[in-house]
C-alpha cells in the first residue's frame, strides 16, 4: 500500500534550491579557503573510516553535477546539488565500523543501523552554518518517490530536488562498483534497472535525465567534472 505522505509536508522542487544562495557566496565571497579546507578535512575523517564511501560520494557528486546541468539548472543550484552530494554519506562516521565494513550483506538489524546516516549526516552538517540551506538534500536522500523510504516517507516533489537526484546518482554508482560480495553491473544493465524503478523508488522525469546525461557524457558532448570537488576531494 502506498504510504500517504506526512501530514503539513510541503513539496521541494527546483524552487527549493533558490534558498542556498546566501549560504554559497563562500565560493566567491568571505573566507573561501578557510571553509574549503574545512569541508576537505571532514571528507579525509570519513576516508580514514571507510575508503569506498570517498570515492563513491566523489564519483555520485560528478553524477549528479551531470544531472543538474542537463536539467539547465543554474550554477548555484548546481554547486548545491554538488555539495549534498560530496557529503551525503557522512553521517556514516557514526555508523560502528563491523556494520560499515562489513564484507558480506547486512542483517536485518545491521541495515536498520545503516539507515541511520542520513540523519547524522545532517546532524553532522548542521554544525557548519554556510551549509545549513542545504541539509534537506543531504537528509532526504534516501526517500523514494513512492513514499516507502527513510527517514521521513516523504513522497513525490516533497523530497528535494538534491536528494532525488542524489538516489538516482548513489545507487547508479552502487550497481556499477565491485564490492566484496558482488561483481559490478555493466552501466547498460544498471540503466535497465534504473527504469524498472522509475515512479516507485526513482523520479521517473530525473532518471531518464540521468540516463541522457550520461550518454553524453560518454560521447563528449557533457561533463560532470567540477572545481570545487577538485578542490575539496
Amino acid at each position: 500500500m502506498k504510504k500517504a505522505p506526512k501530514k503539513g509536508a510541503k513539496k521541494q522542487g527546483k524552487g527549493h534550491l533558490a534558498v542556498v544562495t546566501d549560504s554559497l557566496a563562500f565560493a566567491d565571497e568571505a573566507y573561501p579557503e578557510v571553509l574549503i579546507d574545512s569541508l576537505r578535512a571532514i571528507i579525509a575523517s570519513l576516508e580514514e573510516k571507510d575508503s569506498y564511501t570517498h570515492g563513491h560520494s566523489v564519483r555520485v557528486a560528478g553524477y549528479a553535477v551531470l544531472v543538474a546541468r542537463e536539467l539547465q539548472l543554474g550554477e548555484v543550484e548546481v554547486r548545491a546539488i554538488e555539495l549534498c552530494a560530496l557529503f551525503h554519506d557522512i553521517g556514516k562516521i557514526g555508523i560502528p565500523d563491523k556494520v560499515l565494513q562489513k564484507s558480506s550483506r547486512l542483517s536485518r538489524a545491521e541495515f536498520e543501523i545503516m539507515k541511520s546516516h542520513p540523519v547524522r549526516s545532517a546532524r553532522i552538517l548542521e554544525k557548519v552554518s554556510a551549509l545549513g540551506n542545504l541539509l534537506p538534500g543531504i537528509r532526504h536522500h534516501h526517500e523514494r518517490f513512492d513514499g516507502l523510504g527513510y527517514p521521513d516517507g516523504l513522497s513525490g516533489l516533497e523530497i528535494p530536488l538534491a536528494a532525488r537526484i542524489i538516489l538516482i546518482a548513489d545507487t547508479y554508482d552502487a550497481m556499477t562498483s565491485t564490492r566484496p560480495y558482488r561483481l559490478a553491473l555493466d552501466k547498460e544493465i544498471a540503466f535497465e534497472e534504473l527504469r524498472k524503478c522509475a515512479a516507485t523508488q526513482f523520479d521517473p522525469t530525473l532518471v531518464e535525465a540521468f540516463i541522457t546525461a550520461m550518454r553524453k557524457q560518454e560521447s563528449g558532448h557533457q561533463s560532470g567534472e567540477s572545481a570545487l570537488t577538485k578542490k575539496i576531494a
